[in-house]
């Protein structure tokens, strides 16, 4: 195959361009994950361009606009958060294509949404599902969701991130739990709280395993399927009669726990992973309402004013 780094870049058809970009995110090891997301998204801008013969230097910042009006349209009807999905891949491998002076520079601004209340487990919901089996009548398969439900929400770990932890990561001794798996591709060590000690050390007799098995195994005893554990959890709920289904909202649910309970955003983007700290944030500013609960109580002026109306009145008594 002939590298396009031999081939006049003004001859660069769009797709050609795009096969440079994915070479340069693998020589950056970039996760499959990202690779894979980058590809769909070009995909659909691929389909809406409509021209194999289309070269690099053609894309202007209206086709992007005409794209994001195609995007909205009946043709695919995407809310706008979804919008700004696509466009955040598209942006990064134009941006690309300009640092390497394929098209001409131009801004892509990324379209202003809305951010919506994040929804949450709430406490009613969440005795129901951590209630715990009867282990001498349930199936091993409600057990063990049982305790990754209970997992999820005491490490706020993202599904994937949960399914690649190794008996060995576990660590009963120091209460630690090592994290090879995360989005940013970086190893982490998170607390391991007791309670959730004393459920995975049970859970383990039964699944039994190597340090090198996974904790969360499929029927085989190999590695749990994203989507296999997904529909499980949905399973699971649902015959809880909880209509929320997603794993991913014990990751939300633990972020809201952790505010509301007065745990601090540093510590807390830690645990999650994140490497800015712009996207905790907006766990706190869209908790909405709840975080009103007991707000007179820790709201600077409010506790001054009850400190100073206090002492007055133990100087009168």
């Amino acid at each position: 195959m002939q590298r396009l780094s031999l081939k006049n870049t003004d001859d660069l058809t769009l797709m050609e361009a795009f096969n440079d970009f994915k070479d340069k995110c693998q020589i950056k090891n970039l996760s499959k994950e990202t690779i894979k997301l980058y590809e769909n998204q070009f995909l659909t801008f691929y389909r809406f361009v409509d021209d194999t013969s289309l070269l690099i230097s053609e894309v202007t910042s209206k086709t992007v606009d005409n794209f994001i009006l195609d995007l909205r349209s009946d043709n695919h009807n995407c809310n706008e958060i979804t919008v700004n999905s696509y466009l955040r891949g598209i942006r990064a491998f134009l941006y690309y294509c300009m640092d390497m002076n394929y098209l001409p520079q131009f801004k892509i601004h990324i379209p202003k949404v809305d951010k919506k209340l994040k929804e949450t487990y709430t406490d009613t919901e969440l005795k129901v599902l951590l209630k715990k089996p009867d282990l001498k009548t349930c199936s091993f398969s409600e057990y063990k969701i049982w305790v990754f439900s209970n997992y999820l929400l005491a490490t706020g770990n993202r599904i994937s991130t949960a399914l690649n932890v190794k008996i060995e990561d576990i660590d009963f001794t120091n209460g630690l739990i090592q994290l090879n798996h995360t989005k940013n591709r970086t190893s982490q060590l998170i607390p391991l709280s007791q309670t959730l000690a004393t459920i995975l050390k049970e859970y383990l007799k039964y699944r039994k395993g190597t340090p090198k098995d996974y904790v969360f195994c499929n029927t085989y005893g190999n590695k749990g399927d994203i989507r296999t554990y997904q529909d499980m959890l949905a399973a699971y709920n649902r015959r809880k009669g909880i209509e929320k289904t997603s794993a991913h909202l014990y990751r939300h649910t633990f972020a809201k726990k952790w505010i509301l309970n007065g745990g601090d955003i540093f510590r807390l983007q830690k645990i999650l992973g994140h490497s800015d700290l712009a996207v905790v944030k907006e766990y706190v500013q869209m908790f909405g309402s709840d975080l009103s609960i007991d707000f007179d109580k820790f709201n600077p002026l409010d506790r001054t004013i009850t400190q100073t109306a206090n002492k007055k009145l133990k100087m009168v008594l």
